[in-house]
């Protein structure tokens, strides 16, 4: 058995240390003040025990400072030379065998230290040449028990960590920050957690919600809410947190806060089973740089999001029916793919049709039509309301507007036809 104990130097650390440990073994607890992991069963997966140690304390931008870590044949060895190597005790720690370690670092023993000291028990090799039915009469079946896991002659006994089902972290502030920008800061530490959350589950995120705080209860005899919330959401899941890092500054830079915010929570709405990083084996492919969604999402925070547009291609024939311009931020593709079945469409499609004048059965813009091109039958429509749309196109020419677009729409009923200008060419 192979065991590592390591105590992060902030507490608040503790989980996002947790969640780390669990990329390499599912075997992760939390002992008194320390994380403990076994990772013998794991070894061969990662490259070895140096291998695997060395990708653990690889620095992570979630993780602020390098843990103080131990390691041993079981969790309690490994936990008691985490707390000598804390005393400052010299690095040949873990060349001690366990009835050499001091007394005072097995946790069941602490509530006995005094007596302990007083008969001269100060190792745990001392405590365990006691008679056993002594120490169990004096000091409780609890202080046998934790020697026996520790020698390992029982089985030790561990709650394991799970991952939960949802993010959900809340961290207070160093500072009251007045504005919502200033709240960045614990927020790049949160986006920095919900990565490892992410890796670990191997998800990808579509949506989450910042959550602050507030200090006051009432501001200039107003009551206020106890927290506001902020939505952020994105095309396509990621795990890529500098993306959502502009994406949040961008939203939190067009947000006022209504008084000054004491706690950040950060929480997932929506997440999907993450398929990895889509590569290709030709260099033109991996273009570096921001991809466009990501672009297309913080322009539309910047600009608003009826600012930044594209265009949907819908299955109709009519042309002005083909597409539509929808705000891009949201679109994740196209609702149907159409392509005009005739080169003769024009350059620019007027958004609606115009009316044409007719005179002596012939259709003026700027002057008398000259039709160019046979007519181009289109019949749809049919199962609307309004009626099937019945048209005949063709490319006409005006000496001073030059060559157009017109189509002649034939009633379903015997009628006069009606004239439109749909289209100009450049």
């Amino acid at each position: 058995m192979f065991w590592i104990a390591l105590r992060p130097t902030h507490e608040e650390e503790r989980q996002a240390w947790g969640w780390r440990a669990l990329q390499f073994t599912p075997r992760v607890a939390f002992l008194d003040e320390a994380l403990v992991l076994e990772v013998s069963a794991c070894e061969r997966l990662w490259g070895g025990r140096r291998r695997l140690l060395r990708k653990l304390f690889k620095p992570h931008e979630a993780l602020s400072s390098m843990p103080v870590w131990a390691s041993g044949a079981t969790s309690l060895v490994a936990l008691a030379l985490l707390r000598l190597r804390g005393e400052g005790t010299p690095e040949r720690i873990p060349e001690f065998v366990p009835d050499g370690l001091p007394v005072h670092t097995l946790s069941a023993a602490r509530d006995h230290l005094p007596i302990l000291e007083r008969i001269g028990c100060n190792t745990w090799g001392g405590l365990r040449a006691l008679p056993s039915a002594g120490v169990s009469r004096r000091f409780g079946a609890a202080l046998l028990r934790a020697l026996d896991h520790a020698y390992g002659a029982q089985p030790e006994s561990h709650a394991w960590i799970a991952l939960p089902e949802h993010f959900d972290v809340k961290l207070e502030l160093p500072a009251l920050a007045c504005s919502a920008p200033e709240l960045m800061w614990t927020g790049q530490r949160l986006l920095s957690q919900l990565q490892l959350w992410l890796q670990a589950r191997n998800r990808g995120v579509l949506a989450l919600e910042l959550e602050w705080t507030l200090d006051l209860k009432r501001l200039d005899g107003k009551p206020l809410p106890p927290c506001e919330q902020l939505e952020v959401r994105t095309a396509q899941p990621t795990q890529d947190m500098a993306h959502l890092r502009r994406l949040v500054s961008e939203h939190l830079s067009r947000r006022a806060i209504a008084a000054p915010a004491n706690h950040l929570r950060l929480r997932s709405l929506e997440t999907v089973p993450w398929g990895g990083v889509t590569t290709s084996l030709l260099p033109e492919d991996n273009r570096k740089g921001e991809k466009l969604h990501q672009l297309v999402e913080r322009l539309s925070v910047r600009l608003g999001e009826g600012n930044v547009r594209v265009p949907v291609a819908h299955e109709d024939h009519r042309p002005e029916r083909m597409q539509e311009w929808v705000a891009a931020r949201g679109v994740r593709g196209t609702r149907g793919t159409t392509s005009p079945s005739t080169p003769i469409y024009p350059t620019w499609l007027l958004p609606h049709p115009i009316p044409l004048e007719v005179k002596a059965e012939v259709p003026h813009y700027h002057g008398p039509l000259r039709r160019l091109t046979r007519l181009y039958r289109l019949e749809t429509g049919w199962w609307e309301e309004n009626g099937p749309a019945l048209r005949d196109y063709f490319i006409a020419s005006s000496d001073e507007a030059g060559l157009v677009w017109i189509f002649r729409e034939r009633p379903a009923s015997t009628g006069r036809s009606r004239w439109y200008l749909q289209g100009l060419y450049a």
